[in-house]
């Protein structure tokens, strides 16, 4: 894999999980610029579903098909 020599050329996405004190589970989609290393998206929720996941792709500024 090439390494990227800009931003915006490769991202990274991530899933982090951890539970509240009530045991509710927390999760995190992460969205890194591989060359900036910038938090480029932070969505949370419990539980984090496919379609909050869709919802939040779409967004000006989010990640969007063909990326």
């Amino acid at each position: 894999m090439m390494l990227p020599d800009g931003p915006n050329q490769r991202w990274s996405l991530d899933f982090v999980s951890d539970s509240l004190n009530n045991g509710r589970r927390l999760r995190v989609l992460t969205v890194v610029d591989d060359y900036t290393r910038e938090c480029l998206t932070l969505v949370a929720d419990t539980p984090l579903s496919g379609e909050r996941l869709g919802a939040n792709a779409t967004r000006s500024g989010h990640i969007a098909a063909g990326h």
